[in-house]
């Protein structure tokens, strides 16, 4: 069943989604926000409307309140459990909710759909106990469960540090840090401290904050680790590293985030690799609009910025749909984003020198051959340098030569992972060797509800 034109449909109810909705219905927009939770946050925020004062997460975990209070009290609809499948460039969205497909159609489309964890492939890591850090904070925010038994953190980044601070205020501290920042890093970054310590100086002062806080909690932290490995039978049963080993029974990986593409490269949207921050990110404007007048896209999805950022971009992105559809003329579009580009700019100034203090180290991106890059499949990183050598040009090409990325991760996990393996295969850049091209559906449907949209 297709419904009337919409005004504004975002996708995704993180900071950017739920900022964007809000400030859209209040600007006179028909607008409808379509999330596949069951309740606004996001990942950032996922379940902060349950959060009370004085929560182990933190303050900047309870910054989501408002935001969800705002969505929640507006005049934006909003359709959780609900998973876009499928956008025409017409602005029709195929829906899935409660196993039952409809469309709805949309006179500009935001796609909000923020980050995922970059994968941090090593030897040993599809054995049960090794997850990302970020599984750990799914688990703490919707279901106040903690690890049990010894926790190794192995990683690097602001997350990897916030992490360790949660865990400790919930009274299960981890075990062991492994950090596996390059000391060269060091060197990159510390030429740019002196062009953000001012306007990033509460940002730094945040991060310092979380750092001490983590120290003074005793916990054993090893420096500039490298070679690390999962080992173990049935289950991880310890971790391994270059002149090192710990038992352990839980592994949390993290080696940064980086913007989650899977519609944008669907719509065939143009997409650029940054060099920066390692990752493949679609082109936008100052607003967040797309070459499709139909599509625009804000937060995490279009560039990694942080939680405060997104949520500034989705305000800009709802500003430019009002003036698009002629609710406020440009002058006032651009009179009321002063104010929130400003802040912006502050929330960004900090961006470069955290790329660079936390740049991956290069076996993060190319793992040695014996590791399994496509979990799904159960493809080796040798069996896609094969597969390049055999002829394989780019990550597409390489499916039909090993089937990687026709999972169900529909190629989330192995994209980054299978395009710079072969870029070191051919002797290309990864920019030049290109990633996956993902078709709907974007996530996974059954046919009886693919034939039911059809009945309707």
């Amino acid at each position: 069943m297709t419904t009337g034109k919409l005004d504004f449909a975002v996708i995704g109810a993180g900071p950017a989604g739920m900022a964007a909705a809000a400030l859209a219905a209040e600007l006179g927009l028909d607008t409808v926000l379509i999330d596949e939770q069951d309740a606004p946050g996001g990942q950032i925020y996922r379940g902060v409307e349950r959060a009370s004062a004085g929560s182990p997460l933190g303050d900047d975990y309870l910054a989501g309140k408002p935001l969800a209070a705002a969505l929640r009290a507006g005049q934006a609809r909003y359709l959780p459990s609900t998973t876009v499948w499928h956008i025409d460039p017409d602005g029709t969205l195929s829906l899935i909710s409660a196993g039952e497909s409809r469309a709805i159609r949309a006179r500009r489309v935001l796609i909000a759909t923020g980050a995922i964890e970059r994968p941090v492939p090593i030897s040993g890591w599809t054995l049960p106990g090794v997850m990302t850090a970020g599984a750990v904070q799914i688990a703490l925010k919707t279901a106040d469960l903690v690890p049990s038994g010894r926790t190794v953190l192995a990683g690097q980044g602001p997350l990897f540090w916030l992490i360790a601070a949660q865990l400790i205020r919930t009274g299960a501290p981890p075990a062991l840090m492994l950090e596996t920042r390059p000391h060269t890093n060091l060197h990159a970054a510390a030429l740019l401290l002196p062009r953000v310590l001012w306007p990033a100086r509460r940002a730094l002062a945040k991060g310092f904050g979380l750092i001490g806080e983590v120290k003074r909690a005793g916990i054993p932290i090893l420096r500039r680790v490298a070679g690390l490995r999962a080992v173990g039978g049935t289950r991880l049963e310890s971790v391994v590293w270059d002149g090192g080993e710990a038992p352990a029974d839980l592994l949390l990986l993290h080696e940064g985030v980086i913007p989650n593409p899977q519609i944008s490269l669907g719509l065939q949207l143009d997409h650029r690799w940054d060099a920066a921050q390692l990752c493949w990110r679609p082109v936008v404007d100052e607003w967040g609009a797309t070459r499709l007048s139909t599509i625009a896209i804000a937060g995490d999805g279009s560039s990694i910025a942080g939680a405060e950022a997104a949520a500034l971009s989705g305000r800009l992105a709802a500003l430019d749909a009002a003036s698009f559809l002629d609710k406020i003329d440009p002058a006032e579009r651009d009179r009321r984003a002063a104010p929130i580009r400003r802040a912006l700019r502050r929330e960004l100034a900090i961006r470069p020198f955290l790329d660079a203090l936390y740049r991956p180290a290069s076996s993060v991106l190319v793992p040695p051959d014996e590791v399994i890059a496509c979990r799904c499949e159960e493809v080796s990183v040798a069996q896609i340098r094969r597969a390049a050598r055999l002829g394989a040009q780019g990550p597409n090409q390489a499916k039909a030569f090993t089937r990687c990325g026709m999972g169900p991760c529909q190629g989330r996990v192995c994209g980054p992972i299978v395009a710079a393996v072969m870029a070191d295969t051919l002797g290309k850049s990864i920019a030049a060797t290109g990633t996956y091209r993902p078709r709907a559906p974007y996530k996974p449907i059954t046919v009886g509800a693919l034939a039911g949209l059809g009945d309707s």
